[in-house]
């Protein structure tokens, strides 16, 4: 009897020499940029906050003034930001921090669409795979500020909250600003992935909820003085 499962393994790409150079030298670009992002953030400042956020929030909405104030209280506290480099709520940031005269460093991302790095960038890195983007954030922040957003923005905080519950990476602070816009992702965290078991409980306790930047940095100056374990007064 023929086996199927053989002819396609064999006519997959494992067997496949046209398609194994590529993949080779695909592994190599992604060695070579691990080690670039390495060392250019090892020479950073240690104390670093990302900043994530929607690339399409104009400069007359609220939420990008709110993000220009947190990047300015971030450098007068001694803090540099780091964000993916680009408009939005990512400008808003990086902006606030360079007008302050502080660090603003851009993680840069290679889009057909969307991503035009900001002009208020001190330091730029340009990445090509965003896993690798995504490592650096989380292996240089020392706290995690995430402003309204989509997709993009929903990925990298679930992507840091499943590093901190699963203990990938030690817990830092996680702190969403916008009351408003979070309640419905936060309403559903409760009543349905609590009430179904796909998390737990404790894990509501991962992230903390603000409305403003001067709450978020409050919260922030709390949890790096005092632990997390801290009433902050809201």
């Amino acid at each position: 009897m023929e086996n199927h499962g053989e002819n396609q393994m064999s006519g997959g790409n494992f067997n496949n020499y046209e398609f194994m150079p590529a993949d080779s030298w695909r592994i190599l670009r992604i060695m070579a940029e691990f080690v670039q992002s390495f060392d250019d953030m090892s020479q950073m400042p240690e104390r670093l906050v990302a900043v994530f956020g929607s690339a399409r929030i104009p400069e007359d909405a609220p939420e990008f003034e709110s993000a220009c104030e947190l990047g300015r209280l971030l450098v007068k506290n001694g803090y540099g930001v780091i964000t993916g480099g680009g408009p939005g709520i990512m400008g808003a940031a990086s902006r606030g921090a360079f007008e302050a005269g502080g660090k603003s460093i851009g993680l840069n991302i290679e889009l057909p669409m969307e991503q035009h790095p900001n002009q208020y960038q001190t330091d730029s890195l340009s990445f090509r795979y965003f896993f690798i983007r995504k490592v650096c954030f989380l292996k240089y922040s020392t706290a995690i500020i995430v402003f309204p957003g989509g997709f993009g923005t929903l990925d990298e905080l679930c992507e840091v909250l499943t590093m901190v519950q699963t203990s990938k990476i030690n817990r830092i602070p996680i702190i969403l600003v916008g009351k408003e816009f979070w309640s419905g992702l936060l309403h559903w965290f409760k009543n349905v992935l609590v009430k179904n078991d796909t998390i737990s409980s404790t894990d509501q306790e991962l992230f903390h909820l603000v409305d403003s930047a001067e709450e978020a940095i409050d919260y922030l100056l709390a949890c790096h003085r005092y632990g997390f374990h801290t009433t902050v007064k809201q």
